[in-house]
């Protein structure tokens, strides 16, 4: 996930560098090498670059999801700017409430926009928690409202929850988060690389194509972040569906009557948080349940499957 968008950054550099684009107008007939050692040399140079690069931005993995979320109240310049694109994504939503509202005797058109406009607005956080950028929208309403549905605090339980997830839900969540963070990095290596390309080039407008197609394609990579982003917070939704009575499990608290659900698993979030109940009981013994998904791995009473 890390390794190509270096590598089109890197061969991007060595291009310009190659061309002469830094000093003055680039002579792009000598980028390509004439000859295999030529070719051996450019492959050691971008590849080990750009291992080296993606070694070096591994740990910034999640700060790099983050900024492009939206997250941006650290500054004052992006403060302000934060507040308006939020102000935009609210008019947004106000935009798709507004499709929402059809006549009886609207047409089969006016009645698919509607039905359109409702599943967009069903996967955007509520209107208190919104960011500036779709992507963190996106994401937000899985962080805002998985858990939530079911009492559960979602930021606070979905690092243990997360543990207790079969096997190939895991692996859906794997590939759908590895979609998303390769997706975000593709963006930020064409964003970098129109930057790069636009400081080399700005006396060569012939050339000026070049970082606006890395420009396009920072945007197409972006809508592919959201899209990504939609799809993992859809499975946090079903993480929370079939493995919340895993989680009461692995806590060693008594399963609920389903009365009383909603009260459990608030008073599990408040002890994530650091303030435990009183009322919350511990059965430090083997549920049936436990004893039955151990010996066989079958499906439980409460719908969740250990595969």
């Amino acid at each position: 996930m890390h390794f190509v968008p270096c590598v089109l950054f890197g061969a991007c550099v060595y291009a310009l560098i190659r061309s002469g684009s830094f000093s003055g107008r680039g002579d792009w007939g000598v980028v390509l090498p004439s000859d295999w050692r030529g070719v051996a040399g450019a492959l050691l140079i971008v590849g080990s670059g750009s291992v080296l690069l993606g070694m070096l931005l591994y740990p910034f993995q999640v700060r790099a999801v983050r900024v492009l979320e939206g997250y941006w109240d650290r500054w004052p310049v992006t403060a302000r700017l934060a507040g308006v694109l939020t102000e935009v994504q609210r008019r947004r939503i106000c935009a798709l409430g507004d499709r929402i509202v059809v006549g009886s005797d609207a047409s089969s058109q006016e009645s698919r926009v509607a039905a359109d406009a409702a599943r967009r607005l069903a996967a955007v956080p509520p209107e208190e928690v919104l960011l500036p950028t779709a992507l963190g929208n996106a994401l937000r309403a899985g962080e805002f409202s998985a858990g939530e549905r079911y009492g559960l605090a979602t930021l606070a339980s979905w690092p243990r929850i997360h543990m207790q997830v079969s096997d190939r839900l895991a692996g859906a969540l794997y590939s759908a988060r590895s979609a998303l963070d390769t997706a975000v990095n593709l963006c930020w290596s064409f964003l970098a690389s129109a930057a790069v390309a636009s400081g080399a080039l700005y006396d060569e407008p012939g050339m000026f194509w070049l970082p606006l197609m890395a420009l396009l394609l920072a945007a197409l990579a972006y809508k592919g972040a959201v899209t990504a982003a939609q799809a993992y917070a859809g499975l946090m939704h079903i993480v929370y569906d079939l493995h919340r009575f895993d989680l009461l499990d692995a806590l060693h608290h008594p399963l609920p009557e389903r009365a009383d659900e909603a009260e459990t698993f608030w008073q599990v979030s408040q002890s994530f948080v650091g303030r435990p109940s009183a009322d919350l009981p511990y059965d430090h013994g083997r549920h049936p349940r436990t004893s039955r998904r151990r010996s066989s791995g079958t499906r439980d009473a409460h719908g969740s499957a250990d595969t």
